[in-house]
C-alpha cells in the first residue's frame, strides 16, 4: 500500500488566530481529519461559534481565549496544555501602505504580530514537544506568496513573511533530529473577509488576479487541505520548506 492517508486521530493541534478566516478553516479541516483542536483566539465569541461548527462534525475542541501578543498570558495559557502535536502558527494581518508613508505604529504592530508573536508561539510549543519527545511534532507557519516575492504597497508584510520563511528553514534544520518537522504554507490571495475588503479596490483586484496564472483566488479549503497534509505523517519526509498555494504567481 503506497497511498498514505491524512489521519490525525489522537493528535492535538493548536491553531492560532482560529476564530476567523484561514485559522477557522484550518481548525475545521484538522478536526475533520480527527485531531483535537486547541483553538486560540483573542475573541471569545469567535471561539464559541467555532466550537459549535466543530461539534457539528463530532469533533473535539479546547478553547483558549488569548492574544498572542501578550506573552505572559500566552505562556500561562499554553503551560496548562499537556500535549501539542501540531501547531498551525496562523495569527497575523496586513496593513497595506506605500513605502514612504508607512507609519511607525503600523510597522511595529505588523512585526510584533506576524513575526515576534509567531516566534514566541513556536518556541513555547517546541519546548512542549521536546518534553514529549516520543511524539515528535509538525509545525506549520502560515506564510504567503509575499514571503517569496515582493509586491508594491506591502513592504512590511513582505518583511515579516520573508522572516517567517527564514525562521522555518532554521527551525526545520535544527529540530529535524527531534522528529519535529517545520514548514510553511504560502497562499496567494484567498477568498477570506480580509481579502474581500482589499478587492473592493477594482484596480487592485485586476492587478492581483492578473498575476495569478490560474486566474482565480485560492479557497480556504485549498489552504486548509495543504495544512492537513503537512500536519500528517503523509508528509513525513517534508521539512524546512514551503508549499506554495499560489496558482502559479511565484513561478513567473
Amino acid at each position: 500500500m503506497y497511498l498514505q492517508k491524512i489521519n490525525l486521530k489522537n493528535k492535538y493541534a493548536l491553531v492560532t488566530g482560529a476564530g476567523k478566516g484561514l485559522g477557522r478553516a484550518c481548525s475545521i479541516a484538522l478536526a475533520e481529519a480527527g485531531a483535537t483542536i486547541i483553538a486560540l483566539s483573542r475573541t471569545q465569541s469567535d471561539l464559541d461559534k467555532l466550537e459549535k461548527e466543530i461539534k457539528k462534525i463530532k469533533g473535539k475542541v479546547i478553547k483558549v481565549n488569548c492574544d498572542v501578543m501578550n506573552y505572559e498570558d500566552l505562556k500561562e495559557k499554553l503551560d496548562k496544555i499537556k500535549i501539542i502535536d501540531i501547531l498551525v502558527n496562523n495569527a497575523g494581518t496586513n496593513i497595506p501602505e506605500p513605502f514612504e508613508k508607512i507609519k511607525q505604529e503600523n510597522m511595529n504592530y505588523l512585526v510584533d504580530l506576524n513575526l515576534k508573536a509567531a516566534f514566541n508561539v513556536a518556541q513555547l510549543v517546541v519546548k512542549k514537544m521536546l518534553k514529549n519527545k516520543k511524539r515528535g511534532g509538525s509545525i506549520i507557519n502560515m506564510s504567503s506568496q509575499l514571503g517569496h516575492v515582493g509586491m508594491s504597497g506591502r513592504n512590511v508584510y513582505n518583511m515579516t513573511k520573508f522572516g517567517i520563511e527564514g525562521l522555518t528553514k532554521g527551525m526545520g534544520v535544527e529540530l529535524a533530529k527531534n522528529n519535529i518537522r517545520v514548514n510553511t504554507v504560502a497562499p496567494t490571495f484567498v477568498a477570506t473577509p480580509m481579502v474581500k475588503r482589499f478587492f473592493k479596490n477594482k484596480e487592485f483586484k485586476k492587478l492581483a488576479l492578473g498575476n495569478i496564472p490560474m486566474g482565480k483566488l485560492a479557497t480556504e479549503s485549498d489552504v486548509a487541505t495543504s495544512v492537513c497534509f503537512l500536519a500528517s505523517s503523509a508528509s513525513s519526509m517534508i521539512t524546512a520548506t514551503s508549499i506554495l498555494v499560489d496558482g502559479g504567481w511565484t513561478a513567473k
